[in-house]
């Protein structure tokens, strides 16, 4: 139970495919002795021929229906480079799912965005750099700038007219 007055972090939902297996495993430990409560939407073990989309559907689902019900949460989609896993999350209606690559764009993607996933590249970094970039983009707030706040609003509006989210 958090202390009176202690900052509640968000809940973190994390997915993989095989190639970001060992990566999401490493995160898991790291994010929940860091203060975060974390959900694992898979794979549980190792299987070469595993597809991600479930797992990153499934991850950004977890941190749509959060959203929902008022709970603040982010998620985390792996692979091998980060490409489709950020494609198969952003398939799910209010999420912004982004790939980041420096502290920049994990920076970024949070400040001007407000993503709510952040997606890695399990083989394009090293698992120390990939930590680093996923706790960059947790502890980055939204800045509030009226711009961003415009254009999130511009891509909401076209998801709710194209797809009646």
């Amino acid at each position: 139970r958090p202390r009176l007055g202690a900052m509640v972090k968000p809940r973190v939902h994390i997915g993989t495919d095989h190639a970001g297996l060992d990566l999401s495993h490493r995160l898991i430990g790291v994010l929940r002795a860091d203060g975060y409560e974390v959900v694992d939407h898979g794979p549980r073990s190792f299987d070469p021929l595993d597809d991600y989309p479930g797992f990153c559907i499934a991850t950004a689902e977890g941190v749509a229906a959060d959203a929902h019900r008022g709970i603040p949460a982010f998620g985390i989609v792996i692979g091998g480079s980060g490409n489709g896993e950020q494609m198969a999350a952003n398939k799910v209606a209010g999420i912004r799912a982004a790939l980041v690559w420096n502290d920049d764009t994990a920076r970024l993607a949070r400040a001007h965005n407000d993503a709510n996933v952040v997606s890695i590249g399990a083989r394009q970094h090293t698992p120390e750099v990939a930590i680093e970039l996923v706790r960059t983009f947790l502890a980055e707030p939204f800045s509030g700038d009226a711009r961003h706040v415009r254009r999130i609003g511009q891509i909401a509006a076209y998801e709710a007219e194209r797809f009646g989210a």
